[in-house]
């Protein structure tokens, strides 16, 4: 079952969601790296899902994660963080991108409702004009505070500092 949430390309990503939206389903798109995941990503993941019936995720591919974060990330390589937000039972559907920006894949997605983690206003989320143009929603949505990969990571190397 979790292989069937893992879409292949942006086409497939793209049937996808138009298939939801046939059943009469609204589409709620988010993204991100989500490498080493915790009850911040938890909380993001179904807070986003409550927005609408169901919730495809965007994942940056190794690559783009390595250029926005730097060296040493992602921990988790891409295949693994696919296979780990794909379980959840709140994900319908998960796809890589590769891009430094999810504006392909939002386009090609079409999503009812862009959302993303409370450190971006709405005018600073990726896609937010396409999404409002069409007539959907665009919304930011409070973190969990001490809950980030960042910090998780230095708390382990703080602990740990001779491994």
């Amino acid at each position: 079952m979790t292989q069937d949430r893992i879409l292949a390309s942006y086409e497939a990503a793209a049937a996808w969601a138009q298939a939801q939206r046939e059943a009469g389903r609204s589409v709620v798109f988010t993204n991100g790296v989500f490498d080493l995941l915790h009850n911040g990503h938890l909380d993001s993941l179904r807070r986003a899902r409550a927005e609408g019936d169901v919730l495809i995720v965007g994942l940056n591919d190794d690559a783009s994660v390595q250029r926005l974060k730097g060296p040493g990330r992602p921990i988790l390589p891409l295949d693994q963080r696919l296979r780990v937000i794909a379980a959840l039972e709140c994900v319908g559907a998960v796809v890589a991108f590769s891009e430094d920006t999810p504006a392909r894949i939002i386009e090609a997605v079409a999503p009812d409702v862009l959302v993303k983690g409370g450190h971006y206003a709405v005018p600073e989320i990726v896609g937010h004009e396409f999404v409002l143009a069409r007539g959907g929603r665009v919304l930011s949505l409070p973190l969990l505070p001490d809950s980030s990969t960042s910090g998780l990571i230095e708390r382990v190397r703080q602990r740990f500092p001779d491994r």
